[in-house]
């Protein structure tokens, strides 16, 4: 079965590289396209979707703003499952503060050298870092990431309306995730401690839930 797997904001592949899957999963990174200018996550998520390969069985997995992107593109495609990771479902389980900035176009106004910056409240506040290897990754893979695409990414999450559950998604959330955080929002599976870097940092337990939920996957082909 192939699985596709959409990374996080300022994130690429390399934030999945210590997960140890099922063998029989066909693991596909999908790389970002650029945006248009003006465009809706939905609207994005809708070309992004026509990489995927929807004559086989397949499932989706997504961390945080690839998350939401997975939501959107299990609208369309109806894939046997969708896992999104240190993300939401609905746009209103953003937080307060995001959707208020949201209201105002705040980002808008922030220059995109400012919102790229990696600094010591991005890494060990927000993301959670911890050890000296992970700051490291963390920071390049921000310096890796295009500006304009990280302004629009983060324009289009504020903006993001969302209401609808796609069937046979799974919700995958830490406790101590203080970038995507929400007491209305109820995972399906809960890490303890898990901060929004937690696809890499406890690696092991989210691979066994992505590994079980594979194995007992109906299939839609047979």
């Amino acid at each position: 079965m192939k699985a596709y797997f959409i990374s996080g904001l300022g994130a690429d592949k390399r934030i999945f590289s210590r997960l140890k899957l099922d063998p029989q999963m066909e693991v596909i990174n999908i790389e970002w396209i650029a945006p248009i200018k003006n465009e809706s996550l939905s609207n994005y998520a809708k070309r992004l979707s026509s990489i995927m390969d929807v004559s086989h069985d397949f499932i989706i997995v997504g961390v945080s703003f690839g998350g939401m992107i997975a939501v959107e593109i299990s609208k369309l495609l109806k894939p046997c499952s969708t896992i999104i990771i240190s993300s939401t479902i609905y746009s209103q389980d953003l937080p307060l503060l995001y959707r208020f900035a949201g209201k105002l176009q705040l980002v808008k106004l922030i220059p995109s050298w400012l919102i790229k910056s990696s600094n010591w409240l991005t890494q060990n506040f927000f993301f959670g870092t911890k050890s000296s290897s992970e700051k490291q990754l963390l920071s390049k893979i921000i310096a890796d990431t295009d500006s304009g695409f990280l302004k629009w990414a983060i324009i289009s999450i504020l903006s993001w309306r969302n209401s609808v559950r796609p069937d046979n998604l799974y919700h995958i959330h830490g406790t101590n995730d203080r970038i995507l955080y929400s007491k209305s929002a109820k995972p399906d599976f809960v890490i303890e401690n898990g901060t929004h870097f937690m696809v890499y940092q406890n690696a092991g337990e989210i691979s066994g839930i992505i590994n079980n939920l594979h194995l007992n996957l109906p299939s839609k082909t047979s």
